[in-house]
């Protein structure tokens, strides 16, 4: 069975996770912008570019200091800003000056080699104070320039262009590190839970005492870890219980079952007789098909090397009595002198004694025992044969072909069960002559 992945819980904590924490950071940040456009920062910034602006027109010339020339991008300046100033000093102390320079600056060239930044903020229009100082260095040299009467900017937005500026790496580092990071700590979280799924496909009917892990797993599944495993313990104990129930019950019936047969064959023979010694034969069969209800759980431990058709050609001799009495013939073929394999013999002859039994009641007639190389018996008769639709479905429990049919539908399940204890396989074909063919195949040793 397959997981919907429209319904995958690790999906959806992922994008839960990532999504509330986009709309978190989103909500900060236009909290915060709202704030920044509210707030009364009061003055006005110059344009930092101003400065280079300035630098960019100083020349200096040996022995006469520094001068100043017309650039491209100070006549653009003047255009833009006609009280555009600036003071500019270099490292050997020359100053040059040009433009409306305010009173209140003009005595502060000579000590602009003790100031290396300012942003000076004018809060009364025409805010004719707003003035930056910044140190350039050009191939001509280093320059510190104050400078003013250029471009100028609202206090708020120069700091709503400067927050988007710091704040656009953070946001992207703060969603794309988490888009990585959170799917590897969900998975890691999952992981027990994906040792329970594991342990949980490996459960079977025929592996009891199972359980599903309860280390590593999150403590919210716990409980329905803990319940699964309740539910199988109970499921084990219910199997024991049947067990033991089918046990004592087959062990009950074998005594009274064989004080019977040993009073009918000592009745005088006649029709009566036989058809006592049927029933009775068929009630101790019935004892023995619960009782291996048992034996094949035992996978293996009897397990031991055997001659396939020495088995065979002992259930042919042993139910040959069996078959003459119900008007039937039996009869043992085999290609080969041995075929070696290993199994539990016990188990192997009750499987084919169930095929031969199952032949004398249903089908009648010839019933023919057959070993080939490579594993292979088969049992055929000349019977009414199965039909395709039912060739499966006779091997499971109770099932039986005709619902008036006496038996309680074992016989083959056990068959089935025997073989697939010793990785055989059973099927069942048309026979030669039109019956039923029942084919097993074992592994051969």
């Amino acid at each position: 069975m397959t997981s919907n992945p429209t319904n995958s819980l690790k999906k959806r904590l992922i994008w839960q996770i990532l999504t509330f924490q986009v709309l978190l950071l989103m909500a900060v940040i236009a909290g915060f912008m709202a704030l920044l456009t509210r707030a009364d920062l009061g003055g006005k910034f110059m344009d930092a570019d101003a400065a280079s602006v300035a630098v960019g027109s100083i020349k200096p010339i040996p022995g006469q200091g520094l001068t100043l020339v017309e650039t491209a991008q100070l006549r653009a300046m003047r255009a833009e800003s006609p009280d555009f100033w600036f003071i500019a000093r270099n490292e050997r102390g020359d100053v040059i000056r040009t433009g409306p320079v305010p009173d209140a600056y003009r005595s502060i060239g000579e000590h602009l080699d003790r100031i290396a930044f300012g942003d000076i903020r004018d809060s009364v229009a025409p805010y004719t104070l707003s003035s930056i100082v910044r140190s350039i260095t050009t191939d001509t040299g280093t320059y510190t320039v104050l400078t003013g009467g250029g471009r100028l900017w609202s206090a708020s937005f120069a700091v709503f262009l400067l927050a988007n500026l710091l704040l656009l790496p953070i946001v992207l580092i703060v969603v794309l590190i988490p888009a990585f990071a959170i799917p590897i700590i969900v998975r890691r979280a999952f992981a027990g839970l994906a040792d329970v799924v594991d342990q949980a496909r490996k459960i079977d009917v025929d592996r009891r005492g199972a359980r599903l892990p309860e280390h590593q797993i999150p403590g919210e599944v716990r409980p329905l870890v803990e319940a699964f495993n309740g539910a199988l313990q109970r499921l084990d104990d219910g199997y024991e219980r049947r067990q033991r129930f089918i046990l004592d019950a087959a062990h009950e019936l074998r005594t009274p079952v064989a004080i019977l047969q040993t009073r009918l064959e000592g009745l005088d023979a006649g029709p009566l007789r036989s058809r006592l010694l049927i029933d009775s034969n068929r009630i101790a069969g019935l004892a023995e098909q619960l009782l291996d209800l048992e034996r094949i759980d035992r996978d293996g431990a009897d397990f031991a090397r055997l001659d396939l058709v020495s088995l065979c050609r002992d259930v042919a001799a042993d139910l040959a009595p069996l078959a003459l009495g119900a008007g039937c013939e039996l009869s043992f073929c085999s290609v080969s002198e041995r075929v070696l394999a290993r199994g539990d013999a016990g188990a192997l002859e009750r499987a084919i004694t169930n095929l031969v039994r199952n032949a004398i009641e249903h089908a009648g007639g010839q019933i023919t025992i057959s070993v080939e190389r490579g594993g292979v018996i088969e049992v055929t008769d000349e019977g009414p044969g199965v039909p395709e639709r039912e060739r499966e479905r006779i091997f499971e429990p109770f099932h039986r072909l005709h619902p008036r049919d006496h038996g309680a539908g074992l016989g083959l399940h056990l068959v089935s069960e025997i073989i697939g204890r010793h990785k055989g396989h059973i099927s069942v074909v048309d026979g030669p002559s039109g019956g039923a063919c029942f084919r097993i195949s074992l592994p051969v040793d």
